[in-house]
């Protein structure tokens, strides 16, 4: 067997460390999970209601991954969406087929949320759920790595050296093109490491070059096998937009800024409890039969990403803030049909709101004048991006 051949069934044990929990190991690993006081800890400040000792009796009856996600992160978040959202919806569901496991691939709005909210879409519709790619920066303690191993995530290690890196990556194509095609289970991963802190969404090439290194030996053969489906994220309000604005801030400042392990661990808690408005899930076509056969692995990659893009840009919901900071951006009026006075009072009002949240010491009227900026673009890029690609479309 070589490296680009997805391992069987029989191989499994080849991927433990990266795979999720199997069920026979489920019951003694939710055991050990409620144990944890990380655990209860993060349990009680997401529901602070919460009966923790019943919630624990009801999660020691859980006997399968699949119940899990059903049974108890189902409701947990309906209760998110419930508490944080103006509603979760989702169309484009003539592209999907039934049977067919695909690998979704996403613009990454959210830390924790992207994936979640897309399984519950599919919960909702009672479908497939998906496994879940997950970068171990985020695995920060050893119970959260139980909790989304649980949780049919698998991990994407990023804390390789760099001759380990392309082994990783190979490792990692394997475990995704087995899973697709062995398992016959989707996948979820993001387009690209890290979120678009401009809302600027781009594929980034790495991520689809990993895709292609397992499979039948072809590059476009292999791309194909993952029956690669485009899906796009819309958020009206994106409750970490400020925390990014201030990201950009401090790089401004400072070139070499790097966030700490509580940054990420406050994005997470923000981006779980913040207000989001509404939030919309597209999925677009499978990329297939639009990825021409014949092309070299450089060339099949910048294609795929490129039908990627599209898809995702195409497939935005635009809503009134969206059409407002564009306009604002572009000093024009272009779109003031598609928003109200009031619209556009209360998007002030949230932009103010935000700004002010952001905990930098001594800002410049200058350095206010640049997040402002930031943050229109922020909420700008979508509508561009959707304009930009649909006059692509158009063209062919």
């Amino acid at each position: 067997m070589t490296d680009n051949t997805p391992h069987t069934e029989g191989d499994s044990d080849l991927f433990a460390d990266i795979r999720p929990y199997d069920d026979v190991h489920f019951r003694d690993k939710i055991a050990a999970l409620v144990r944890e006081p990380g655990f209860e800890h993060a349990v009680r400040y997401i529901m602070p209601d919460v009966d923790y000792d019943a919630f624990v009796a009801n999660l020691l009856t859980v006997e399968t991954q699949m119940d899990f996600q059903v049974k108890v992160m189902g409701p947990f978040l309906e209760l998110l969406v419930a508490r944080t959202t103006d509603g979760l919806s989702m169309d484009g569901f003539e592209n999907y087929v039934a049977g067919t496991p695909n690998v979704f691939v996403t613009n990454h709005r959210d830390i924790v949320l992207d994936a979640s909210f897309l399984n519950l879409c599919f919960i909702r519709k009672k479908l497939p759920l998906t496994q879940v790619a997950i970068g171990n920066n985020l695995l920060i303690f050893d119970w959260i790595t139980d909790l989304v191993k649980l949780n049919r995530s698998f991990i994407v290690k990023r804390d390789t050296g760099v001759r380990e890196a392309l082994e990783a990556a190979k490792h990692l194509s394997a475990y995704i093109h087995h899973t697709i095609v062995d398992s016959n289970e989707s996948v979820w991963i993001a387009q690209r490491e890290g979120r678009a802190k401009d809302s600027n969404d781009v594929t980034q090439e790495a991520v689809v070059k990993m895709l292609s290194l397992a499979g039948p030996g072809d590059p476009v053969e292999n791309i194909r096998q993952l029956n690669i489906m485009p899906v796009a994220i819309s958020y009206e309000h994106d409750p970490n937009d400020y925390l990014k604005v201030r990201e950009f801030l401090l790089r401004r400042r400072d070139p070499q800024f790097r966030k700490s392990q509580h940054d990420d661990l406050f994005s997470m808690e923000t981006g779980l409890l913040g207000q989001k408005g509404r939030i919309h899930f597209h999925l677009g076509p499978c990329i297939n039969r639009a990825l021409p056969a014949g092309l070299g692995r450089a060339e099949a990659v910048r294609t795929a990403c490129t039908l990627i893009d599209r898809s995702i840009h195409c497939g935005y919901k635009i809503f009134p803030c969206n059409y407002i900071a564009y306009d604002l951006v572009h000093d024009t009026k272009e779109y003031a049909a598609f928003y109200t006075e009031a619209d556009v009072e209360a998007f002030g009002e949230y932009i103010g709101g935000q700004l002010a949240k952001i905990d930098v010491p001594d800002i410049t009227r200058e350095e206010h004048e640049y997040m402002h900026e930031m943050m229109l673009n922020m909420y700008a890029n979508p509508l561009k991006n959707q304009m930009a690609a649909k006059d692509c479309v158009n063209a062919l």
